[in-house]
């Protein structure tokens, strides 16, 4: 079956399907207009909306946090562009917050294509996360219920962890970088052979062969 026909939540691993979409700053082809960056593509249920609110504020306080890391904000909703242009235009006037990132107008062809749309919700979508490579392969997905407001602390420390990951082809330990065990230090990928596994106990930090950990350089 092609990706591109396929409905539903797609895959670790899959590339992002071609798509031409209108939002709040025109026309976008995607991934090609990203091609070459990272991106984070993030559904919400609707406009005017309380926890919508709450995140879209949240994401463009942070928006310069993303961009530091070559790394795009793209929101979506089954909204009409109106709807979002008047919604961010109401967040600017009552919330002093001018949304910097644009918002996908979608008519149910984004979300469905990525499995967004919420069952038993009618058209609303969830609260769903994709972080994108530059390749335009999906690397990380989260989906929230509609109650449930995102942390966008984790998905900025998602989007870091998976550059340096991908850099310095390291694991990160749970909580990463504020890890009980290894503060700030990465994981070695486990050996694959025997003569391997006995050098990288002198080379690196062990608890055992299979579970060592290192500085970043």
């Amino acid at each position: 079956m092609e990706h591109e026909s396929r409905q539903g939540i797609p895959l670790l691993g899959e590339k992002v399907p071609d798509m031409e979409v209108q939002t709040t700053h025109g026309r976008m082809k995607i991934p090609a207009d990203l091609k070459g960056k990272w991106f984070v593509l993030f559904s919400h249920p609707a406009d005017f909306t309380p926890v919508c609110t709450t995140e879209f504020i949240a994401f463009e306080k942070m928006r310069e946090d993303f961009e530091k890391l070559d790394c795009r904000l793209i929101g979506l909703s089954i909204d009409q562009v109106f709807s979002h242009m008047k919604w961010t235009e109401w967040i600017r006037e009552k919330m002093n917050v001018d949304i910097g990132f644009p918002i996908i107008a979608d008519n149910g062809a984004v979300a469905g294509k990525l499995g967004m749309v919420h069952p038993g919700k009618g058209s609303n979508t969830v609260r769903a996360v994709f972080v994108v490579d530059p390749t335009g392969a999906i690397r990380l997905m989260l989906y929230y219920p509609q109650e449930i407001g995102r942390n966008m602390d984790e998905i900025l420390r998602a989007v870091t962890a998976l550059q340096i990951s991908d850099k310095n082809k390291v694991a990160m330990p749970a909580n990463w970088p504020n890890n009980d065990l290894l503060g700030d230090e990465v994981i070695i990928p486990p050996p694959t052979d025997e003569k391997t596994a006995k050098e990288r106990l002198s080379k690196y930090k062990c608890f055992d062969w299979w579970l060592c950990h290192k500085k970043l350089e």
